[in-house]
């Protein structure tokens, strides 16, 4: 399912998170973005801040598909 894809990666995610975009990610590709960038992958604006929130509900929805 799209959803289950990293925007920046293009690959499955396995540890998911949410911006303040709305947009879900894979922690360690945003975090990295984030280190040299304050904007949206998906969208180019600004984020209101870099606080990134875990994604439980799509991790969980991810594992299950794996399965």
């Amino acid at each position: 399912p799209a959803d289950f894809i990293c925007p920046i990666t293009t690959e499955v995610m396995s540890d998911p998170v949410m911006a303040t975009d709305g947009h879900s990610y894979e922690r360690k590709q945003i975090e990295r973005w984030l280190t040299t960038k304050s904007t949206s992958p998906m969208t180019g604006e600004a984020l209101e801040h870099s606080i990134l929130t875990p994604n439980h509900a799509l991790r969980g929805r991810i594992r299950e598909w794996q399965e």
